[in-house]
């Protein structure tokens, strides 16, 4: 049986490109799994084609397939996806929770994101006070040191104790560890599958962090993350 396009196609490509995409989408929510006469009928792609493409997509790790021979989608579509969810333009959801979690605090507020073995600050509203710790956007960070570092590399990299410790208690805060006036306390932003967006901090001279109020910029900092997940859509 020849290949049957939904469509006729006269904007040019690669076929055998094209075919695969087909075979992708023939996918939708809540199957789970198809087979081969599924795809067949639903893509229009003829099934010695599906085989043969299912080969390279499986190798590259877009489809899977069990041991009843159904098709499924593989785990390397979940991270293009959420490749995808990090590199939205986020900034006109984010700014204004940032704005508010200053304003509610008086200190700065930032959201990072991990970007190879460092952190980068993506977004980045200052506090109105004189006296404070000032970053801009695009500023780099280490993983190593720092609430937003700690916090980036506790979600992504998650090895050894202090990582264990961040994830269980759900926040860190650092006080003096990359400057010893300032300090810091960052919570993560976790997309719907827990993969990581990035993560909320809120950062000032040290000597405002007292016990008597770092709890109240804590839960303060959880609202912030929770209302940037509302705002792009992950809640």
């Amino acid at each position: 049986m020849p290949d049957t396009p939904k469509s006729k196609d006269t904007t040019g490509g690669v076929e055998a490109v094209e075919r695969a995409l087909r075979v992708l989408d023939s996918f939708v929510p809540g199957d789970t799994g198809l087979s081969l006469k599924e795809i067949a009928d639903r893509s229009g792609v003829n099934k010695a084609t599906i085989l043969r493409l299912g080969v390279s997509l499986e190798k590259f790790g877009h489809i899977t397939r069990d041991t009843d021979g159904l098709f499924h989608l593989g785990p390397s579509l979940w991270r293009l996806g959420s490749v995808f969810r990090q590199n939205l333009r986020m900034g006109p959801a984010v700014r204004p929770v940032l704005a508010n979690l200053v304003k509610a605090t008086g200190e700065s507020a930032s959201f990072y994101v991990r970007r190879g073995n460092s952190g980068v600050c993506l977004y980045r509203v200052n506090s109105h006070r004189l006296a404070r710790d000032h970053i801009e956007e695009g500023e780099i960070i280490p993983l190593s040191m720092g609430s937003s570092g700690r916090v980036l590399d506790a979600y992504s990299i998650r090895q050894g104790k202090k990582a264990t410790s961040i994830r269980k208690a759900g926040y860190y805060l650092s006080l003096g560890e990359r400057d010893p006036d300032v300090a810091g306390l960052s919570v993560p932003v976790l997309g719907l599958e827990g993969e990581l967006l990035g993560a909320v901090s809120l950062s000032g001279l040290r000597v405002r962090f007292s016990e008597t109020v770092v709890e109240g910029y804590r839960d303060a900092v959880l609202d912030a993350a929770q209302q940037i997940l509302v705002e792009i859509g992950e809640i």
